[in-house]
C-alpha cells in the first residue's frame, strides 16, 4: 500500500488501538489481543477481539483477520500497535499488516527500543532470520512529542506519511501521550488472563 495522504485529519477519525493481554513469559498458550476503536480521541466507538501464541509467529495474520472481520472495518481509517511485537516475540509485519487490512498502520512506544538486546533475544526462537528481518523491515523510528508536558513516543509508519501519523497522533493523544484507542486497549487488555496455563516451555 503506497503511503497515504489525508487531505484533511478530522477530529473525530476513526482510530483502532491495538494491545496483547497478560501472560506469564516462557511458558506456551495463547494471549488475548484487544483492539479497540476510537473517534479520534473522545468516543469509544466499539471493541474486538482476538487470540495469538506466546512467541509464535501469527500476530500478522490474526490481526488482519480481527480487523477484517470485525463490524467497524468499514470506517476504520488508521491501526495503532504498542511497538511491533506482542506475546512475547510474536513479530508484526506492519507492512504486511498494511497492505492485508488496507489501512495504513502505526506502531508507538514509549521508549526507545534496544535492537541490540531485542536480536539477542530472538535467537533462541524458532525462525530466528526471519523474526529479525521482519524487525529491521518496520523502518526508520521517528520521535514524537504528542502532548507539550508529556514524553516523547516512538514511531514506525506504514502506508502513510510521516506528517499525517504526527498530526493523527497528536489529535488523538487527549489523555496521556498515545492515542487514546490504545491507551484504553491496553487497560482492557491487561485485565484478561487467557493464557492456557495447562502448556509449560517455550515454543
Amino acid at each position: 500500500m503506497a503511503a497515504k495522504r489525508f487531505r484533511c485529519i478530522k477530529r473525530e477519525i476513526r482510530v483502532l488501538g491495538i494491545d496483547d493481554g497478560v501472560f506469564v513469559p516462557h511458558t506456551r498458550g495463547k494471549v488475548g489481543v484487544v483492539g479497540v476503536v476510537y473517534r479520534g480521541g473522545y468516543w469509544f466507538d466499539g471493541i474486538m477481539r482476538t487470540e495469538v501464541t506466546i512467541d509464535g509467529i501469527d500476530a500478522t495474520k490474526k490481526m488482519a483477520a480481527m480487523i477484517e472481520d470485525s463490524p467497524h472495518y468499514d470506517q476504520l481509517r488508521v491501526v495503532v500497535l504498542d511497538g511491533v511485537t506482542v506475546a512475547g516475540f510474536n513479530v508484526v509485519d506492519i507492512k504486511e499488516l498494511c497492505q492485508k487490512v488496507n489501512r495504513p498502520v502505526i506502531a508507538v512506544t514509549r521508549e526507545e527500543p534496544n535492537f541490540e538486546e531485542i536480536r539477542r533475544a530472538l535467537e533462541n526462537l524458532p525462525e530466528y532470520t526471519k523474526r529479525w528481518e521482519t524487525i529491521k523491515s518496520t523502518g526508520e523510528m521517528t520521535k514524537v512529542r504528542t502532548r507539550k508536558d508529556e514524553e516523547p513516543i516512538y514511531v514506525q509508519v506504514a502506508g502513510l506519511s510521516r506528517k499525517d501519523a504526527e498530526e493523527i497522533l497528536k489529535k488523538t493523544s487527549t489523555r496521556s501521550n498515545i492515542p487514546e484507542a490504545l491507551r484504553v486497549a491496553h487497560i482492557i487488555a491487561s485485565g484478561l488472563l487467557v493464557q492456557k496455563k495447562s502448556e509449560k516451555g517455550r515454543v
